[in-house]
């Protein structure tokens, strides 16, 4: 497909592009690289909105930058092929089938009592253990290949373990990103064209702003008012989200679990259900904004939550697109993004001891469940809502048997 032919594509309906991502919405399972499948399954195979050279390019481009990287990729897609309110239904129709299911779950959990439903629980809590474990073998294969990388890795878990928290998780990423500059392992490789976006710089400019000033701004005003650090934790996780996916767990731990938002049992089993629904996960924070403690809560809760996790994602893609071809082409730049990628992967394997194992890991027959939960998912290949099935049963048969 010529660049002719891409630029042909930018012709479509914002109700073309909801109905699209709606169908992906409901039956996205499996994570942000199975959804990256997903798309080029319905938008470069079947649909032929852009070529394969230009979706690989726009996929390279999210999984650089922070923030959600498969509905950053929706996100980018319904914009080209419909605009502003092309990239709007996007994000609406590939999010909200999931977060509702979790707004529900969220809902109704506190009702969930007895040996079964504490059992379900506890299950969800289990499987969490097996799906950060898988996560973080995953990363560390892809993104700590060498020794150098790996050393990165393993500094990031040695800062966090004596300074953690949010500040740790930055200054972990900063030098994690400083260190990969010094090594300097970016690769010069060839660089396609770029498909087109109705994303001008002078657009550009004013959302990178944005992006800049409420990531500045909103610590220093949330002291004086729940809403606003709401906002603020939420806005502050999505802005540092490198590798999308499960990365966002620590953040978001350290920002409802460690001030006392929610407790540590309820964010693991709403971790665990988030695994069991279609579409991208962060939608955890809808759950999350729910069954927050203070007000606000509930469904506004879980609206504030879910608008502030996607937001600096989306600034900083719309921010970076017009200026990407050029950023991309230079070793230093790659450099910097190997070392913060993998003191990434730290953050994550710190987060796989704590909260998740602590939390979810009372004795042996639960290291048992989570192990059958692993090798389902490593070894059998199981899809991730299967394996959540399994596991709260197995929860509600360990609490049956107690």
């Amino acid at each position: 497909m010529t660049d002719e032919t891409d630029v042909a594509s930018l012709q479509g309906s914002p109700g073309e592009v909801f109905a699209a991502f709606l169908k992906l919405g409901l039956t996205a399972f499996g994570g942000p690289i199975a959804h990256l499948g997903y798309f080029r399954d319905e938008f470069v195979t079947r649909r032929g909105w852009l070529s394969d050279t230009a979706y690989a390019d726009l996929v390279a481009l999210c999984q650089f930058l922070p923030g959600p990287a498969s509905s950053q990729v929706g996100f980018a897609l319904g914009l080209m092929r419909a605009g502003w309110l092309g990239a709007l239904a996007a994000f609406t129709a590939f999010t909200l089938p999931s977060a509702l299911l979790l707004l529900v779950f969220a809902l109704t959990a506190a009702t969930m009592s007895g040996p079964i439903g504490t059992g379900a629980l506890d299950g969800l809590k289990i499987v969490a253990v097996a799906i950060v474990a898988q996560a973080v073998w995953g990363m560390a294969r892809n993104l700590c290949p060498d020794r150098e990388r790996a050393g990165i890795a393993v500094a990031a878990v040695a800062t966090l373990a004596f300074l953690p928290g949010a500040l740790g998780m930055v200054g972990a990423i900063c030098v994690g990103a400083i260190a990969g500059l010094i090594l300097g392992r970016g690769a010069q490789k060839e660089i396609g064209r770029h498909v087109p976006m109705p994303v001008r710089r002078r657009q550009a400019g004013p959302c990178l702003a944005a992006f800049a000033a409420l990531l500045v701004v909103l610590p220093l005003v949330a002291g004086g008012s729940q809403t606003l650090a709401l906002v603020d934790g939420f806005y502050r996780s999505g802005a540092l989200v490198f590798g999308g996916g499960h990365v966002v767990l620590p953040l978001l731990q350290a920002e409802t679990v460690a001030p006392g938002w929610v407790t540590p049992d309820a964010f693991l089993a709403g971790y665990g259900a988030a695994q069991a629904v279609p579409g991208p996960l962060f939608t955890f924070a809808a759950y999350l904004g729910a069954v927050l403690g203070p007000a606000p809560n509930g469904i506004a809760g879980a609206a504030i939550a879910l608008v502030a996790v996607f937001l600096p994602g989306f600034l900083l893609l719309l921010g970076v697109l017009p200026f990407w071809d050029r950023f991309r082409s230079r070793p230093r730049a790659q450099s910097l993004m190997q070392g913060a990628n993998a003191a990434v992967v730290g953050i994550l394997g710190a987060a796989l001891y704590s909260p998740v194992f602590t939390g979810a890991i009372g004795d042996m027959r639960d290291f048992a469940l989570a192990l059958l939960c692993f090798v389902l998912l490593a070894a059998w290949k199981t899809p991730p809502w299967a394996v959540v099935i399994v596991a709260a049963l197995g929860g509600v048969g360990l609490a049956l048997a107690a």
